[in-house]
């Protein structure tokens, strides 16, 4: 059976293109750590000496929250005010809502917090980072 140079490039063109539209893969799969961002979801919540904030991932370009993300680090500090010494442990406890991750933290003073948070994606290479201001209730 003779090869037919024609019928070759003509697939080659059409795998091409279809590559190029973005139609070989999902959207998401595509997707770069900037395309998400992490985002207060509530106003933090005094629950005894406890501080709850519910924080949302969002996947930029459709818009939608992301569940399923691992959260791996957090960190909470004052460095808004200028006190980047003042820190607070944060504790991610399980989720509740799809697309929305909880943290309870127990900060020693009210005012202007700055909860940095490193995550994973299923399907993405990057690790995620971002950072949410949070205004903790006295």
């Amino acid at each position: 059976m003779p090869f037919n140079h024609r019928a070759a490039g003509a697939a080659a063109f059409a795998y091409a293109i279809t590559a190029a539209s973005g139609l070989a893969m999902p959207a998401q799969a595509l997707a770069a750590a900037q395309d998400y961002r992490f985002e207060l979801a509530a106003a933090p919540v005094k629950a005894g000496k406890a501080t709850l904030i519910k924080i949302r991932l969002l996947h930029l370009p459709d818009g939608r929250p992301v569940s399923g993300a691992v959260i791996l680090q957090t960190k909470f500090d004052m460095v808004a005010e200028g006190m980047a010494s003042m820190t607070a442990p944060a504790k991610v406890s399980a989720p509740r809502e799809p697309g929305i991750y909880q943290i309870a933290t127990e900060p020693p003073m009210g005012g202007n917090w700055a909860l940095s948070l490193s995550a994973k994606v299923q399907g993405e290479t990057e690790t995620l980072r971002g950072t949410v201001a949070v205004a903790v209730p006295n």
